[in-house]
């Protein structure tokens, strides 16, 4: 008999291949069984209550039942309850946010990246000071509050030290109304002494994606290196909370593996999470396999359709409830707007995947010689804007939780209990009055400002929307800005 166990902090325990292969089978098994997949959707609807809305999550194994049933009415019933559930924790607000690299050194041998160490005909780069200070300077004068800093795994050319001086340099670069305000990490799965250094520096979320849950795959994919260690990898969450990092960000890589083994691991990683620390991810990431050089998408066999993978957003919505959801550039416009309705929560704008990408380009160049993948939503920040305002979503700028404290179950308490709409819908508004201000086009703000009145009217309490309404004045009127409840 196999060992599952969410609990063990043995990564081969908490996600178990056995528990996978009997998960996968049983959602095959039941995958037209009506009455279970109902009761299932019914379990994973958000309710009223007294003192907001709660949600009882999946388990992973009716997590698998759904993404396995093909019934056509019970997955229009999934998407729909997904949408609620969205609404209900995080409102009509997407939040934006922006990748800045910082170094393609990397002395792993992943082979689905381009930054792998046998690819010696990709320029290899890593940001100055100065150049961080630039980057910066050029993504706060897109409008941006809110960066994802990526980096290779080089202990060499990219120590721990060298991230931490780079955020330091990003939090002190103040350019005109700018100003980078959460500073998350994506960064190679290092030690509870290093994770305290990353949180005493003020980060946000540290993610890390898993790339794929499947062991064997695993160690395959990532023949060389440090990352080779499955398990080590695989722990990293757990030694992050133990160095008090709160937030933490999972995501895999989809197309490595076959999705329905992904899927269930990353539900259990998720559950494992909650049943250790008594908190969930605060993010959960959709990435899937796309171009980059010498990577071609087509050597991955486990390439999924666009409509598989909403599914699986709208499914870890109703598992993973009050988790962020986040989509990046890798997908199209019309791939991200129907993902807009399947729970996502974060999407990111104007996005440059290459070292050195953002400063001295205008919105329309990109360069293309270190890009860790192809964007393909090659919009600039503006249009994202505009795009998210016209089909109903309120762009947020909003860093307030993190910089209150509202952090870890902090913030998934005040999440659970609905409280947090009194706190993100007007930071939305409010920060997206900043972006009105200081970076829209005229045709952006003429949206936007249509869009802030109209959802002033929806912040529950009367006091809040007073005050709310008199620091968007304040920032239309006097150049006053970083009002925050």
């Amino acid at each position: 008999m196999y060992k599952f166990d969410p609990k063990s902090l043995k990564a081969e325990e908490f996600i178990n291949h056995e528990e996978i292969l009997a998960t996968i089978q049983y959602a095959e098994e039941h995958k037209n069984d009506v009455e279970l997949i109902d009761q299932i959707l019914e379990k994973a609807r958000p309710q009223k209550t007294a003192t907001g809305w709660e949600c009882k999550g999946l388990t992973h194994r009716e997590a698998s039942v759904l993404l396995a049933s093909e019934l056509p009415e019970l997955n229009e019933k999934l998407f729909k309850i997904a949408e609620e559930i969205k609404l209900a924790f995080y409102g009509n607000r997407i939040v934006i946010f922006a990748p800045l690299y910082l170094s393609n050194y990397c002395v792993n041998g992943c082979l689905y990246c381009p930054y792998h160490l046998k690819n010696k005909h990709i320029p290899r780069k890593k940001l100055t000071q100065a150049e961080v200070e630039a980057e910066v300077i050029a993504l706060q004068d897109m409008g941006h509050k809110r960066l994802a800093i990526e980096a290779g795994e080089d202990p060499v050319n990219n120590p721990l030290e060298y991230i931490l001086e780079c955020i330091k340099t990003i939090y002190s670069v103040k350019h005109k109304n700018g100003a980078i305000r959460r500073v998350n990490v994506n960064i190679a799965a290092t030690t509870v002494e290093n994770y305290r250094k990353l949180k005493e520096a003020g980060i946000g979320t540290y993610i890390l994606f898993q790339e794929t849950y499947h062991k064997e795959s695993y160690e395959t994919l990532h023949p060389t290196g440090p990352k080779h260690n499955y398990a080590y990898h695989t722990e990293a969450m757990d030694r992050a909370m133990e160095g008090g990092i709160d937030d933490v960000g999972l995501g895999v890589l989809f197309g490595l593996e076959g999705y329905k083994y992904e899927f269930a691991g990353l539900i259990m990683h998720a559950e494992h999470l909650e049943a250790v620390h008594g908190v969930g991810p605060h993010t959960i990431s959709v990435p899937r396999v796309k171009p980059a050089d010498d990577i071609d998408p087509d050597d991955f066999d486990n390439s999924l359709s666009d409509e598989t993978f909403e599914k699986i957003a709208a499914c870890i919505r109703l598992a993973v409830p009050y988790t962020g959801m986040i989509i990046s550039t890798r997908e199209t416009e019309a791939v991200r707007s129907k993902m807009l309705k399947c729970g996502i929560s974060q999407v990111s704008g104007g996005s440059r995947t290459s070292v050195g990408g953002y400063a001295g380009y205008s919105s329309d160049e990109r360069p293309h010689d270190t890009e860790q993948f192809d964007v393909s939503d090659q919009r600039s920040l503006d249009e994202v804007v505009k795009w998210l305002m016209e089909s109903g979503h309120i762009p947020s700028f909003c860093t307030a939780c993190y910089r209150e404290g509202r952090t870890g179950d902090r913030f998934m308490s005040l999440c659970k209990s609905g409280q947090i709409q009194n706190c993100c819908h007007p930071n939305a508004l409010m920060t997206l009055s900043e972006y009105l201000e200081d970076y829209a086009s005229p045709a952006t703000k003429e949206v936007g400002y249509k869009m802030v009145e109209d959802e002033l009217q929806n912040i529950p309490k009367e006091k809040v929307r007073a005050i709310a309404k008199q620091h968007i004045e304040d920032i239309r009127n006097n150049n006053q800005r970083d009002f925050r409840f």
